[in-house]
């Protein structure tokens, strides 16, 4: 996985903690103003990979990927979508998630990990309805939304590309809106 861009706040109220989160694709690293240079960056790798190791921890693997896919395929699809594997994926920055209907395999953009299990049980949903409606057309998005949280979803999507500065993912619902996802 690609090195997170990196923001270091200094704070003068700050005695002897740093602290990490994550703000988008951004890593935000909160640490006493006193640090040196050197404490700086030994403080920043550490966090940058404390936050990194607590993200995998908490990431489904891809085979939980693929029984999730599977339980949301027979509760909202009818069980008609059945893919052959769903897999986190680190190169897609333009979009949540990809289908390829041929193999009927789906990927995951990684920086959906750790997002709301919700959100991305709409992008698996969003994903599943590809293998057998390829467009983004009426037929398509009245399967997607057959899961409850779709507009939440979508919703939570944009905002984070917003909030992130990052272009939203091209595709249009029958509604105007964006798709959020592929």
């Amino acid at each position: 996985m690609a090195r997170p861009d990196v923001e270091v706040r200094r704070s003068k109220r700050r005695r002897r903690t740093v602290s990490a989160y994550r703000d988008g694709d951004k890593v935000v690293v909160l640490i006493p103003a006193s640090l040196s240079r050197k404490e700086e960056r030994d403080w920043v790798a550490t966090m940058v990979a404390r936050l990194e190791k607590s993200e995998q921890r908490r990431a489904p693997s891809d085979q939980e990927l693929l029984e999730r896919a599977l339980e949301l395929s027979d509760q909202y699809l009818g069980g008609i979508a059945v893919p052959e594997s769903v897999r986190w994926v680190d190169n897609q920055q333009s979009r949540w998630g990809s289908c390829t209907p041929g193999d009927r395999t789906i990927r995951l953009s990684h920086r959906l990990q750790g997002m709301p299990s919700w959100v991305l049980d709409y992008v698996i949903v969003h994903e599943l309805a590809h293998l057998f409606e390829p467009a983004h057309d009426e037929r398509f998005w009245s399967w997607v939304d057959r899961f409850p949280q779709a507009e939440r979803a979508k919703g939570y999507l944009l905002g984070w590309s917003a909030a992130a500065q990052v272009d939203s993912p091209p595709g249009e619902s029958p509604r105007g809106g964006s798709s959020e996802v592929d």
